[in-house]
């Protein structure tokens, strides 16, 4: 069935439009989601953004309150800027850690997205023995838990001399399974043969088809591998706790360092946490909509 995008571009507007309101009634795939999908869509909303409130709640709140009452009110409390100003001038070395943690959060998200799509296009639009086989063992990696190889990993760092180092955190993770895959899937459907094909005729080498046409073609779903790896490195906190410790810590390793021995001031590690988690949300803010509506060019043009 011819998209309404497609019927847009070859026939104009009027019959565009008329095709949408036909597959409106007949329950196509154009049909406008009901109330039900909204209000459902509106729990979901309210019930993934809840724990986020929560911690701001207890965040504005003070220890003697939060001892008194766990769940507090619905208002948020007068002690919000306190707690940021106590975390914010604590021993925790914070400075250095928000710049630990968006070096390794930066540099990781740059490497994944250039060698999974590198990958990617390799494996999508290039043809050589063993093609789908290794590509089938890179995927079944995903299922291996990362725990296992820590104990091996450390053991590496150590011999290099990476131990304490933020090199020790970047480089296992330059490029991911999970990003491999991602970007294959994307260019198999997204970049036509044609493209490359036109490429090679015009004398370009193989790489710099791949900088000058896939990279192009792949920059939704490179926006989107992008923002998840930002996001998985910044709030990582199991490798980097190992590997560095407190003695050069990113910004997870160094909150951690927030609670004490026998008394834990909820209010103190409460604003931490939305002091870490402010960066991702205004990052969704100002990127969300732009990423979205990339996915969706490249999805239709595909």
């Amino acid at each position: 069935m011819t998209s309404v995008p497609m019927i847009r571009q070859t026939a104009g507007l009027g019959a565009a439009r008329a095709a949408a309101r036909r597959r409106g009634v007949h329950g196509g795939m154009d049909r406008r989601p009901g109330w039900v999908t909204y209000l459902l869509l509106t729990v979901v909303v309210l019930a993934s953004f809840y724990p986020i409130y929560y911690a701001f709640l207890l965040a504005s709140s003070d220890a003697p309150t939060i001892a008194q009452n766990p769940v507090p009110s619905l208002v948020p409390g007068p002690h919000l800027f306190d707690n940021l100003g106590r975390v914010i001038s604590s021993d925790i070395r914070f400075w250095e850690s928000v710049l630990n943690s968006l070096i390794v959060a930066v540099l990781t998200s740059v490497s994944v997205v250039f060698f999974s799509t590198l990958a990617g296009f390799s494996f999508a639009k290039l043809r050589f023995r063993g093609r789908r086989k290794l590509l089938v063992f890179i995927i079944a990696t995903m299922a291996v838990p990362s725990q296992l190889g820590v104990v091996p990993l450390f053991i590496v760092m150590r011999e290099l001399g990476w131990t304490g180092k933020l090199v020790a955190v970047i480089v296992p993770a330059m490029v991911t399974a999970f990003g491999v895959f991602w970007m294959t899937q994307y260019l198999d459907a997204a970049l036509p043969f044609e493209l490359i094909e036109a490429a090679r005729v015009d004398g370009c080498s193989m790489i710099r088809t791949f900088w000058n046409v896939a990279m192009p073609a792949a920059r939704p779903a490179a926006a989107m591998l992008a923002l998840f790896t930002f996001v998985a490195s910044w709030t990582n906190f199991f490798w980097p706790f190992i590997v560095l410790g407190s003695g050069n810590p990113t910004l997870p390793v160094a909150l951690q360092l927030l609670q004490a021995s026998y008394f834990k001031d909820y209010s103190l590690i409460m604003a931490g946490v939305v002091i870490a988690t402010l960066p991702l949300v205004l990052l969704f803010v100002v990127a969300g909509r732009q990423l979205v509506s990339g996915i969706m060019q490249g999805a239709v043009k595909g």
